[in-house]
């Protein structure tokens, strides 16, 4: 019996090393984030090959608007992406200044972009990110049979229409991961409501809230004094959520 008990004692302790050891490894994880699953999405841990991203702006600014090129830098960095692919719409290519078509008709445009880009790298893993409308129509093309994307980013989902309807169609019919990065001031994306539509999906889902911040994320000054905290902080803790979440699916 004491041989036993031994035995027992013996299993228990080396059970609360190996778990010890996890934790400690999860700490490490979490200590350092971002850098942590770069490292990952680099050497192979994660299929081998550093993601590519294609990145579809809003309604209202080109893709070289000064929100779209900061946010493409912050997304190739963090991601060590092979590239980030922007592009604009025709409606505003070249300067033009035209009010969008619905976004139902910008995906066979939207999707062509993508398959150009997914020739070019072939093997790498695909994600679709986009800006307001660009992430609405990153949805839609995701559910494109011949479209193989790992996740999509959703950076300030247009969830309700100008009537103030709820637009949750494209959302139900997805089926690969997606993040949602929201302000929690968004007036065109309520938080409760997006969390009714996320209780209905049937991809997995996770979502960021930027305190404080609009449809742009921009925070207003007074927020940012009463916390303490800065734009560029607020912006970075989204980039590395968007990290954590994309890393378990390439």
């Amino acid at each position: 019996m004491a041989s036993t008990s031994a035995s027992k004692r013996k299993r228990t302790n080396q059970n609360e090393l190996k778990g010890n050891e996890e934790d400690k490894q999860q700490e490490e994880i979490i200590e350092t984030g971002t850098r942590k699953k770069i490292e990952n999405l680099s050497t192979g841990e994660n299929k081998g090959k550093s993601p590519l991203v294609v990145f579809a702006h809003g309604a209202g600014a080109p893709s070289s608007s000064d929100w779209m090129v900061r946010w493409k830098d912050m997304l190739a960095k963090a991601l060590n992406a092979v590239e980030v692919v922007t592009f604009d719409y025709p409606y505003i290519a070249g300067g033009k200044r035209k009010a969008p078509p619905k976004a139902e008709k910008l995906v066979e445009f939207h999707s062509d972009i993508v398959r150009k880009s997914t020739a070019k790298y072939p093997g790498h893993p695909l994600l679709l990110a986009g800006k307001s409308m660009g992430s609405r129509v990153s949805c839609m093309v995701a559910g494109a049979k011949d479209i193989a994307a790992a996740a999509v980013v959703c950076l300030g989902y247009p969830l309700k229409g100008i009537n103030g309807a709820v637009r949750d169609e494209t959302l139900l019919q997805l089926t690969v991961p997606v993040i949602f990065v929201q302000g929690s001031k968004d007036s065109l994306c309520p938080l409760g409501s997006l969390e009714v539509v996320r209780k209905k999906m049937n991809s997995v889902t996770a979502l960021h809230v930027i305190e404080g911040g609009d449809h742009s994320f921009k925070i207003a000054k007074k927020h940012l004094q009463s916390t303490g905290s800065n734009q560029e902080e607020a912006e970075d803790q989204a980039v590395q959520a968007i990290v954590m979440f994309i890393s378990s699916y390439l």
